[in-house]
């Protein structure tokens, strides 16, 4: 019995395009089902990350805290994971009240490794589920951040993260379109994103209740101080850059 070469290439491109379009219902539908379980989330629980809300449980926070410190130090950490992997908004305010909650060095732990968390899953969700979409979003920055990537590498990330005027969100996406490993991505984004977490902490560790962040508003508890450190947290990078530069040569 003879094989028709022409036949099995046919039959190999069917199947393979079977298979491929297989692929991409199953990301379609997987797609799907996270976006509304993100939805169902945020319209179930965004009220709970409101400044208000917290500050009417006060009381019942801290019992809980004291009854159960390490439950609710992990309760914290996967809270600040899916906020941050989800980009619900809230996260600042989370940082305050966690910085509150738990006192400084405690709060800095959760806050660091759950924001880091968070932002590994932010980056994985776009390298496989929202890749097109937030290339035709950031279609016009795309290749400026290729090209910063290839030419500086690592370091092009850890600038970004010292700098508290680009949004979290964006820079989780604009990373899952690179090549970054995801190790790297988390160390980076770690020791990037320290400063600026002891300082949102810190300004939260000083706050005497919820009660009075609530009334006095977020602008009250990052003063001139604060403000200040953010400004030397963004020149960080440049002198960081000029001091390799020095290195190098």
């Amino acid at each position: 019995m003879s094989i028709d070469p022409e036949q099995l290439d046919k039959s190999i491109y069917s199947v393979d395009g079977a298979v491929a379009t297989g692929k991409g219902k199953s990301k379609l539908i997987t797609l799907l089902l996270l976006v509304i379980g993100v939805g169902l989330i945020y319209w179930q629980f965004g009220d709970a990350l409101s400044l208000d809300y917290l500050a009417q449980r006060e009381i019942s926070l801290r019992q809980y805290r004291a009854d159960s410190p390490w439950l609710a130090a992990v309760i914290a950490t996967f809270i600040y994971v899916a906020v941050a992997g989800l980009s619900i908004p809230g996260a600042a305010v989370l940082t305050l009240v966690f910085g509150w909650y738990f006192g400084f060095w405690q709060a800095l732990v959760i806050v660091s490794i759950g924001s880091t968390g968070g932002a590994t899953v932010a980056l994985l969700l776009t390298r496989y589920f929202f890749r097109d979409m937030v290339q035709q979003k950031f279609a016009s920055r795309l290749q400026s951040v290729q090209n910063a990537m290839e030419r500086e590498g690592a370091f092009y990330l850890f600038s970004l993260r010292l700098m508290p005027a680009i949004p979290f969100f964006v820079i989780n996406a604009l990373m899952g379109l690179t090549r970054i490993h995801v190790v790297t991505f988390w160390w980076v984004s770690q020791l990037g994103m320290l400063p600026a977490t002891v300082a949102y902490v810190y300004a939260g560790s000083r706050v005497p209740s919820l009660q009075k962040m609530a009334s006095e508003g977020v602008g009250k508890v990052l003063s001139w101080q604060l403000l200040l450190a953010f400004a030397i947290i963004g020149i960080l990078p440049l002198v960081f850059k000029w001091m390799l530069g020095k290195y190098k040569k």
